[in-house]
């Protein structure tokens, strides 16, 4: 099967409609480009995420429907505020973003990983930008996992998450919903469904609803706090009882 996408210039950022990306493969929109901050946080502000394996050329993608989680409704499961009373990760923003994308790459087969030398210098290039964040977990002063994302105004794209210890990447989650909630964040994109995010209670919007979520949220400011570097804590007493 013959597919044709339409190329990116090389001398602005701007993208095709997302309304014109391919049913099959799902979500597959444009090729080319570069991996510029600047194009790739324009990217993000139209519903637009670059995946593509090495040597291959860049591609852009904007699948339907799109896994999101309300941070404002996510509940951590009964299991793992158990686990986090007694195990006491202590879990932070922005104190190891560059760590967190690179484990987040070293944790996966190389089949599996989309986030090679490129694209991590890419993402760490947009931290370096204040327009890339992470959230770490560490037990003993070591990171044992976390996630990152790019943020602009009111939503949160994550990009991936990584695990070395038990429960280590859930808490990552279930901390940063409740302090995104409580800084005015209103979504949280994780791209495409898998088991496992299905499994922590992500859910799918259509391309619509996405894109008019995106389009009223993007702009609007988030509490300045939100991402300065900080440990964050929970009263998860209060949390058990309100689920």
């Amino acid at each position: 099967m013959t597919i044709y996408l339409p190329e990116l210039s090389a001398n602005d950022y701007g993208f095709p409609s997302p309304y014109e990306a391919l049913e099959d493969p799902n979500g597959l929109l444009a090729f080319g480009g570069d991996l510029n901050p600047n194009r790739i946080y324009n990217a993000y502000k139209n519903g637009i995420f670059p995946w593509y394996g090495p040597g291959e050329p860049i591609l852009w993608w904007s699948p339907s429907p799109r896994a999101v989680f309300n941070p404002k409704t996510f509940k951590p499961a009964k299991s793992v505020q158990k686990f986090q009373r007694k195990q006491q990760y202590l879990v932070s923003i922005n104190h190891a973003t560059k760590q967190v994308i690179d484990l987040c790459a070293a944790t996966r087969p190389p089949e599996q990983t989309w986030i090679h030398a490129e694209m991590r210098e890419a993402y760490g290039e947009l931290a370096d930008l204040g327009k890339c964040h992470s959230v770490e977990v560490w037990q003993n002063e070591q990171l044992v996992g976390g996630l990152y994302g790019i943020q602009m105004g009111q939503i949160f794209c994550g990009e991936s998450m990584f695990s070395t210890q038990t429960n280590a990447s859930k808490i990552a989650l279930w901390y940063f919903c409740r302090h995104f909630a409580k800084h005015d964040g209103q979504l949280i994109d994780c791209q495409v469904m898998n088991p496992h995010l299905a499994s922590l209670g992500a859910f799918e919007l259509p391309r619509d609803e996405f894109i008019n979520s995106l389009l009223s949220f993007r702009d609007k400011a988030i509490k300045e706090a939100c991402f300065k570097r900080q440990w964050l804590s929970i009263s998860i007493t209060d949390e058990s009882e309100s689920v």
